[in-house]
């Protein structure tokens, strides 16, 4: 699936990284969507007309690859299973194309606004440096100490903004999760992310989701990977959502005893 759709991203306009970069949304609001692959080349065709791609370094389908830290015990998947605000996401995101690394802290506060925090890391990951315990300190309550690498997530992005520079969509194909021992590839779900100054489903790319009975659906890619590779943790506020993941996509290994080896 993914040669159709390279073949139809080809023939958007582009936009560069610092023309994007303009598109700040300082006050915007966010939705999420999933999808099967299959329903993705006709949005885009009808997208077409009134959004640009994000091209960087020639490319218009990039990688990232994400390391999502948690304390031993799953703290920061249980504030989000349980619904708990004041919570924090930790990870170290690469950008494989451009092979950069950064910490990232993403804090959602009780009025349900996220503000995301980053500064670079090596490549290594070590995220014991002072200059990383600083960050943490400043902008989380975590310290390195009480903190280890849980799982990685991958997935390729395309970035489409519209051509008044109003909104900003993210399309995630081929999401997979993986640790040491275990692999979850989800091929057949596309995750989007519309990003505006005022999301509507009667104008832009929200109203071509609900042309195509596309509705608002939020996913958490780290708490899904960890039911997906931890199949006996708790999860019983996300049950409908991995029943509905189910029918994107009928591989998913969920609510059965299957293990990918890598």
């Amino acid at each position: 699936m993914s040669e159709p759709i390279l073949s139809i991203l080809d023939h958007f306009a582009p936009i560069s990284l610092k023309e994007m970069d303009s598109v700040k949304l300082m006050t915007r609001s966010d939705e999420k969507y999933l999808c099967r692959i299959e329903q993705l080349p006709a949005l885009l065709e009808r997208a077409m007309p009134d959004f640009k791609v994000l091209e960087n370094r020639g490319k218009r389908l990039l990688g990232y690859e994400s390391q999502y830290l948690d304390t031993p015990d799953f703290e920061m998947y249980r504030q989000h299973h349980n619904g708990k605000l004041n919570r924090y996401k930790i990870r170290i995101r690469e950008y494989q194309e451009t092979h950069e690394f950064f910490i990232e802290i993403k804090f959602k506060d009780n009025h349900r606004n996220t503000t995301k925090k980053r500064i670079p890391i090596g490549a290594d990951r070590n995220y014991f440096t002072p200059e990383v315990r600083n960050f943490l300190k400043e902008y989380s309550r975590y310290i390195p100490e009480n903190i280890e690498p849980k799982l990685f997530s991958q997935f390729r992005r395309m970035t489409l903004v519209s051509n008044e520079l109003m909104e900003r969509i993210t399309i995630d194909l081929n999401p997979a999760w993986y640790t040491d021992e275990k692999r979850v590839d989800l091929s057949g779900i596309v995750v989007m992310e519309v990003k505006s100054a005022k999301t509507s489903n009667i104008r832009g790319f929200g109203l071509l989701l609900r042309d195509a009975r596309i509705l608002p659906n939020r996913l958490s890619k780290y708490c899904t990977g960890t039911i997906l590779l931890n199949p006996g943790i708790k999860h019983n506020r996300f049950k409908a959502k991995m029943v509905h993941l189910k029918k994107l996509d009928k591989n998913i290994p969920y609510g059965e005893p299957v293990i990918f080896p890598i």
